[in-house]
């Protein structure tokens, strides 16, 4: 997630692109018929961005690298994308993109059918493997039609991320365990412990023990959450969930910069083992914890809120990937009402108003329905302010609306209450990413995790991170 920080002048320019005088507000969410068709719109806006089902364009990923110069997304987006319209087509019951979902999902595999395409070998990160393993696990959760007997499985295609992940090659004992960062030891950041990346290995790990029923992933998705709180990214006081260390400081030095993705991915993985445990106390406090805390830090006045980069006045320093993480949160939450149903009364009443919210500033562009970032803002921000030709933005709403429906959607279903994906529990196998030396690019240096730190404060902040990895 790496971007140049915003200046002061820029943001003075941005100010200029407040559109004050728009339409009026387009979409509804006032019935069940109101909220499709909404969610219907916001879908067929959001694929005008995405050129991956076009002749001689790439299935699966959104426009970029941006120092390709091809747009401002990087590979790892496109996974997210993928997941965003799986539930958009269970909650909506339109399966008008599903071609489109299954071709991106399956294109991106790589050689050996466990998301690690040797072309990202640069830029792959545990995080970015695991979005797309997610969608895949999604896919199987929510029974989306099977690919063909002669392709990978969704199932199957989850368990070898996470097998991939889980081996010991991967899965280290520096800093006492967890996850790295990155990948291939040669990448920029691989001396980087985070919390995303781990916490995606949890997530994937709970939804693995509940869909297969075996144990195996239960254990290795607690003895990971041990870890986290062992080392202190995740805050049993506060309930915070932090960015992440260096492992030549023994993951000492942590970066306290707290982001809504962490929180949702935490928050989903503590719901999914509840609800796999019958009601285990351990996760019953974790989830309500996390829940409370998240609801207080990234739903101020009940509306969606990016702490770390976004400000009241319509602006931030949000890069392209953090101005997509309103709508995982969305996502991730209105799932947890359902593996874990004590949490609705708290949840849902605030996933209403903060979708109100995005879609009253929904009035942008020619068509005076583009949405924006900042829903608490009360108007639409041109996506232009922030680089981003709008794709996260539009995601994001495109969930926030198609999680209304939340409560009338069958819950994830399991291999035992009618799940059809087929498995292979030794999927993925043993795979640190290394690949046979090519030139390395600009954009290769940059990927779904180049993130954090640099909201540290100004150049300052962006050198002191960068000296981190000499």
């Amino acid at each position: 997630m790496f971007s140049s920080l915003v200046s002061p002048a820029w943001l003075v320019f941005a100010g200029t692109l407040l559109i004050g005088t728009t339409g009026a507000q387009y979409y509804k969410i006032d019935t069940e018929a109101a909220i499709k068709e909404s969610a219907r719109t916001l879908a067929y806006d959001l694929m005008l961005f995405y050129k991956g089902n076009q002749s001689g364009e790439i299935p699966g990923i959104l426009p970029g690298p941006p120092a390709d110069g091809k747009g401002p997304y990087y590979w790892w987006e496109g996974g997210a994308m993928m997941g965003t319209y799986i539930d958009y087509w269970k909650l909506t019951g339109d399966s008008s993109y599903n071609k489109v979902v299954m071709e991106g999902l399956l294109h991106q595999v790589g050689e050996n059918k466990n998301y690690m395409p040797n072309n990202h070998t640069m830029s792959l990160g545990n995080d970015d493997q695991g979005f797309w393993g997610m969608s895949a696990m999604l896919a199987a959760e929510n029974k989306f039609p099977d690919p063909p007997a002669d392709q990978p499985q969704w199932l199957a295609l989850a368990q070898a991320v996470w097998n991939t992940q889980a081996d010991p090659s991967r899965y280290d004992e520096t800093c006492n365990g967890g996850l790295r960062w990155q990948i291939p030891f040669s990448n920029q950041g691989y001396g980087y412990k985070n919390t995303i990346s781990n916490g995606i290995f949890f997530n994937m790990g709970a939804r693995l023990a509940r869909y297969t029923n075996n144990e195996t992933y239960a254990k290795r998705a607690e003895k990971a959450w041990d870890w986290m709180t062992g080392v202190g990214y995740i805050d049993p006081k506060s309930w915070h969930a932090y960015d992440g260390a260096h492992v030549n400081k023994n993951c000492t030095d942590i970066n306290k910069a707290t982001f809504s993705y962490n929180a949702g991915i935490l928050i989903q993985g503590a719901a999914f083992l509840y609800n796999y445990t019958e009601g285990a106390q351990k996760w019953k406090t974790a989830l309500d914890g996390l829940l409370d805390s998240t609801l207080k830090t990234f739903f101020p006045n009940d509306i969606a809120f990016e702490l770390a980069c976004e400000r009241d006045n319509g602006s931030g320093t949000c890069t392209p990937d953090m101005l997509s993480f309103k709508g995982y949160l969305h996502r991730w939450l209105a799932v947890t009402t359902q593996v874990a149903p004590y949490t609705k009364d708290k949840i849902l009443p605030v996933l209403r108003k903060s979708t109100e919210a995005a879609i009253k500033q929904c009035t942008g562009g020619p068509t005076q329905r583009q949405c924006g970032f900042y829903w608490s803002f009360g108007r639409f921000v041109d996506p232009a302010a922030d680089k981003t030709t709008g794709a996260g933005e539009q995601m994001n709403v495109l969930a926030a609306v198609s999680s209304l429906l939340i409560e009338n959607a069958e819950q994830p279903v399991t291999n035992t209450t009618g799940g059809t994906s087929l498995g292979n529990p030794n999927a993925g196998g043993k795979d640190n990413g290394e690949r046979p030396v090519k030139p390395v690019t600009t954009a290769d240096k940059a990927g779904a995790g180049f993130l954090t730190f640099l909201l540290l404060g100004g150049a300052v902040g962006m050198f002191v991170w960068m000296s981190a990895f000499d």
